[in-house]
């Protein structure tokens, strides 16, 4: 028979006090739990020598008993003996199967090793040890969808795949990057009549090759030709909901901000309320000059000499 360090088990030194012992019990069974592991055979037999390393440990007849087997078989270890050759059965209770045991989660079988029949089986009375099952609630996913601009503007859908199920999701107007939704019982399946996790669609806004984000406003660069910035006039502007014409009045700047309301993005649970269009002007001085060209704006120098 094998002789099993249940110190070694639970990572603690002989001198542990009861409260180092609980501790040290707690966190490795949380770990090794079936709920946490499920259908891993290797953490399941770890959780069994957890349990029968602190039923021996935490009991203060049992521990007692236990460290005198220990020291007889160091000792019998450090007089060169062999492996298979320790005498166990003065340590033997003579009553093996004493206790009883009922672990639902083992299939009925025993979660205790012949060590521990062997040695404490008949100590005082049976030994009922009982794990029930904890219904746990699946474990809850995530999936990333990308969408432009122009579809966070108007609203859109999008199909996940999850495992072998395809899953249509519906992405609101003023969606913005980062935002979750969720999909509620669409995650992984519970354990042991527990729950299903849920499904969460974190959207990713893309970049967009005119317009820039600042929550539901929206910056952009506008050209204006250099005679408009000069004469005024009007320019065409391209937003989400459609081109505007828009005014440009005389002796525009380039670096001018024209804001246009309403014409950001909606704002996401808020009803018929949008961000602003900020348009950034950049004037257009032009080039290639033909001779004519060239002549009238040296005439129009001379006129205005300071510029």
């Amino acid at each position: 028979m094998e002789y099993r360090d249940y110190y070694k088990i639970l990572g603690v030194d002989r001198n542990a006090s009861d409260k180092e012992i609980r501790k040290a019990y707690r966190r490795l069974a949380r770990q090794y739990h079936p709920d946490v592991n499920p259908g891993d055979p290797s953490a399941e037999e770890k959780f069994k020598e957890i349990n029968e390393a602190y039923q021996v440990l935490s009991d203060a007849e049992k521990r007692a008993k236990y460290d005198q087997i220990g020291q007889s078989y160091q000792q019998w270890q450090r007089m060169g003996g062999q492996p298979g050759g320790f005498n166990w059965s003065e340590w033997m209770t003579g009553q093996p199967g004493g206790f009883r045991v009922e672990y639902a989660d083992f299939d009925g079988t025993d979660p205790f090793s012949d060590f521990f029949r062997s040695i404490f089986g008949g100590m005082g009375g049976s030994t009922r040890t009982t794990y029930q099952r904890r219904a746990t609630k699946g474990q809850d996913l995530e999936v990333t969808a990308q969408i432009t601009l122009e579809e966070a503007y108007h609203g859109t859908q999008r199909t996940v795949q999850i495992g072998d199920r395809r899953l249509d999701v519906r992405i609101p107007a003023g969606a913005r990057d980062g935002m979750r939704i969720r999909l509620r019982g669409q995650g992984e399946p519970g354990y042991a009549g527990g729950q299903p996790g849920d499904l969460y669609v974190v959207v990713e806004l893309l970049d967009h090759p005119i317009y820039r984000r600042d929550g539901s406003d929206l910056h952009m660069d506008l050209k204006v030709p250099l005679y408009t910035a000069v004469l005024g006039g009007t320019v065409t502007v391209r937003t989400l909901s459609g081109d505007v014409s828009l005014r440009i009045q005389p002796g525009t700047q380039s670096g001018q901000t024209i804001r246009l309301r309403g014409k950001g993005l909606p704002q996401a649970r808020q009803k018929d309320a949008y961000g602003d269009l900020y348009a950034h002007v950049l004037v257009q001085v032009p080039t290639n000059l033909t001779e004519r060209e060239r002549a009238l704006f040296e005439e129009l120098r001379a006129l205005r000499p300071g510029g």
